[in-house]
């Protein structure tokens, strides 16, 4: 016997009735996929003709074929510049920004966030351009009698990923700086107020008030520049090809490569899942770090 008043049903069957459809969406194109790519990565299989039961055989072949575990050993790399710098980067202008409050802060900041807005793959070909042989970066090099790399930065094989997360370096610098201005806005001026009268400078002041407010837009920024780095695909593919031999290749262009030219889709696959593991593991350690420094 139901209560006089109350909404017909089970109150909880009833919210699971609202959220239904979102939930048959996200089965449809998530978990199905999903649950498809790990039954394909148990297969060695062109995309074309019957494919042979390998068992864990990929998984065994990317963590143990060094040629397998390179490209994940790129992204560790490419987690420097497209994250730590930027995100390093990003603090010291926003504080600077905060601190000074400049004329035209508000165009400043347009141009430093610019990079986020414009097309990764007009990104790849500018920036391609510039790291040329004989582009603007090496001819001014040249001019002042700096040595270049062999070959240009993207031809040569030390070069060529650190070139690629320079362009990272670029366009993640914006987003955090518009990120911690955010964040820095919301403190109230009474605390900048109480570290001044306790006598502290501009640096003392930073590290004793706004980089322990900036928590939840650090979490923000490591999250979305770290998984920027771990799926970068554009860049690598338009700016080198994973070249010159596999220095540059990444999880993202080894997936492309391996199950669209090579014909191994089930190693392709593979890494895709080893990569979305990797992910989500990083998503979790960097927000359980933020939540444990603000418990404590």
């Amino acid at each position: 016997m139901s209560r006089r008043g109350a909404p017909p049903g089970e109150p909880r069957l009833v919210g699971y009735l609202y959220i239904a459809p979102a939930l048959i969406v996200f089965a449809l194109f998530f978990l199905v996929p999903l649950g498809h790519g790990v039954w394909l990565s148990f297969f060695e299989w062109d995309g074309l003709s019957l494919g042979r039961w390998v068992g864990g055989a990929n998984y065994v072949a990317v963590l143990t074929e060094p040629e397998l575990r390179a490209p994940f050993l790129h992204a560790c790399v490419l987690i420097i510049f497209f994250s730590l710098l930027p995100v390093t980067f990003g603090v010291a202008l926003a504080a600077a920004l905060h601190r000074t409050r400049p004329r035209g802060r508000s165009v400043l900041q347009a141009v430093i966030f610019l990079p986020q807005v414009i097309a990764l793959t007009v990104v790849a070909v500018a920036w391609r351009e510039i790291l040329a042989p004989d582009g603007p970066l090496s001819t001014v090099l040249r001019a002042v009698g700096l040595p270049t790399p062999p070959g240009g930065w993207l031809g040569n094989e030390q070069w060529a990923l650190p070139s690629i997360g320079l362009v990272g370096v670029w366009l993640g610098t914006g987003l955090c700086v518009v990120l911690f201005l955010s964040g820095l806005a919301k403190i109230p001026a009474e605390r900048y107020e109480a570290a001044r009268l306790d006598g502290a400078g501009p640096v003392a002041e930073f590290f004793a008030v706004s980089l322990p407010s900036l928590r939840g837009e650090l979490a923000v920024a490591l999250t979305l520049t770290i998984i920027a780095a771990l799926r970068t695909f554009d860049l690598v593919y338009l700016m080198t090809g994973g070249g010159p031999a596999r220095a540059s290749a990444v999880p993202a262009f080894e997936v492309y490569d391996r199950a669209m030219q090579k014909g191994e889709v089930g190693t392709g696959v593979t890494i895709a899942l080893l990569l979305t593991v990797v992910i989500l593991a990083v998503t979790v350690i960097v927000n359980r770090l933020v939540d444990d420094r603000s418990g404590s």
